[in-house]
């Protein structure tokens, strides 16, 4: 049994459901109530403790730092497997006693997506958005589930109904965001738009995202590779299909540079850098796109900025 080095978002999304006080259906704890939370939460901590042995185990297998007290590997499976094994019965063992415990059932159907039993994921998150309808992160797993793995119609509704149960949540608004982009046939399917109103429609959900979280490097950059896939909107009022192109640029730099004032390091800006050369190319910018690869000096990007570097050249001469 293998288990991923980190925790899904799946996981993580229902341990801050957990964290933030009681299921929904819940009025005042009671001292039961109190008591089994506390169980659950000492559970879904051994839970991630035992993630952490798994990736230390594993780590240490693969790069031992004293050869003599590395696990063997071919004993190390079953060491996993009894780790882990603990903590399904654990949860198997909670669940036998508190049936309609909304929370739990979200763990434990985080616990399996990441041991790759997914039937019983889905079937212990919906067990849980049956008990506790009005909580947001038992939609949000479902929606990313239908997302991966189809049926793809269905994460629409549910990414709705969580950003409608938990507004304030950037990470719902950006996943779902992200998916409307990437299957825009079915989003134009499913809000009865043409192409370039799933475009307005990612962007505008991107946006709420931004306006949630606007120190968020990683958002921000996500946002500005969208631009990558968008069409220019179609020439309107006699408008040039030029000038159409103009405006696309203009938007996707200007999505890059606010991206740019975000990053954490020089990698990060690095890589910005990259992106923003790419679209001064294609505004036929050569320079300004030279001046910036220039500052580019990062062994992971010389390859790219080498190929750009000659793509410009290469233009320069056609044009």
């Amino acid at each position: 049994m293998q288990v991923p080095a980190m925790r899904t978002l799946f996981a993580i999304a229902t341990a801050l459901w957990f964290a933030s006080g009681w299921s929904t259906l819940t009025a005042e704890p009671t001292p039961r109530k109190i008591a089994v939370s506390a169980v659950l939460q000492k559970l879904m901590d051994d839970d991630d403790q035992a993630r952490e042995d798994v990736e230390k185990w594993h780590q240490e297998a693969n790069h031992p730092t004293n050869v003599e007290t590395a696990p063997l590997k071919v004993t190390l499976q079953r060491r996993i497997d009894d780790r882990l094994g603990s903590v399904r019965s654990a949860y198997e063992a909670f669940l036998k006693t508190e049936p309609t415990n909304a929370p739990a059932h979200l763990a434990y159907g985080s616990f399996l997506g990441d041991m790759g039993d997914e039937d019983g994921m889905v079937e212990h998150w919906e067990k849980a958005r049956e008990l506790d309808p009005l909580n947001p992160a038992a939609w949000n797993n479902l929606a990313g589930h239908f997302a991966h793995q189809g049926p793809i119609e269905k994460a629409f509704p549910y990414y709705e109904k969580a950003i409608e149960l938990n507004p304030k949540e950037p990470q719902y608004w950006h996943t779902f965001g992200t998916v409307v982009f990437l299957f825009r046939k079915d989003a134009q399917e499913r809000y009865h738009t043409n192409e370039q109103g799933v475009f307005a429609k990612a962007l505008d959900l991107y946006a709420h995202a931004m306006a949630l979280d606007p120190t968020n490097f990683i958002l921000a950059s996500n946002i500005a590779q969208t631009y990558y896939g968008i069409k220019p909107a179609p020439a309107e009022n006699g408008e040039k299909k030029q000038a159409a192109e103009s405006r696309l640029i203009h938007e996707a730099l200007a999505s890059w540079t606010n991206a740019w004032k975000l990053v954490g390091g020089p990698v990060e800006e690095q890589g910005v850098k990259i992106h923003i050369a790419r679209w001064k190319i294609r505004a036929k910018r050569f320079q300004e796109a030279r001046v910036l690869l220039s500052g580019v000096t990062n062994e992971v990007y010389l390859q790219v900025r080498n190929r750009i570097e000659r793509n410009i050249s290469a233009k320069e001469r056609a044009d």
